[in-house]
């Protein structure tokens, strides 16, 4: 797949506004301070695809960007530290979990998370729920270049600690700053994108 074809379709409120020509898609959720928009632009080489508000958790929309005819790489609405009603945070997650539920071109999550925090309830969440649905998941620990090597072992072996019981898991650092990781998250995406999931392998998602 070349991701710098990546162009931005549409954004979506609710299920049923989601594209009805979408075979494939690969879905991207994370807290909302966590650099999930980041991870999408440097994945693209397109520093304003997804673009990271100054407020985070400002997007309360499900946007879909077309990589090839029929494959998508989906933003998720951020979740945490968004200064909004609690009903509207309701709101948000009600409409995701139908997403994460329903969507039948859902061919696999990337968790993106802080490296520094491995790992908050709401990624907690989103781990269970692919444990639960048996959706393939990969894990990006952000921000690496935040750590030094021991940290980014530390940060690697909890969260494999966690998915030890996924065949379907992997986790990969991941730094937007320094570009580091995003061949090994481009070859996850392609395995999803391009054919029918398989068991992941840590190789050389660290």
């Amino acid at each position: 797949m070349n991701y710098q074809n990546a162009k931005f379709i549409i954004s979506a409120a609710k299920l049923d506004g989601c594209p009805l020509d979408s075979v494939r898609e690969v879905a991207f959720a994370g807290r909302s301070n966590a650099g999930k928009s980041s991870a999408i632009n440097t994945l693209t080489r397109q520093g304003q695809l997804a673009r990271a508000s100054k407020t985070p958790g400002r997007t309360q929309l499900i946007n879909f960007f077309m990589v090839n005819e029929g494959r998508y790489l989906v933003d998720l609405p951020g979740y945490g530290y968004a200064k909004v009603p609690l009903a509207v945070k309701d709101n948000w997650q009600i409409h995701l979990e139908h997403y994460l539920n329903r969507r039948d071109a859902l061919a696999g999550l990337v968790l993106v998370t802080d490296i520094r925090h491995v790992f908050k309830d709401f990624d907690l969440m989103m781990i269970d729920w692919a444990r639960q649905n048996q959706l393939p998941l990969h894990i990006l620990l952000t921000k690496s270049d935040k750590l030094k090597r021991g940290g980014i072992q530390d940060a690697l072996r909890d969260a494999r600690e966690a998915i030890k019981d996924m065949p379907h898991a992997s986790v990969q650092e991941f730094s937007s700053l320094k570009k580091i990781g995003v061949d090994v998250l481009a070859n996850r995406l392609d395995s999803w994108l391009e054919s029918l999931p398989e068991p992941a392998e840590d190789d050389e998602a660290q």
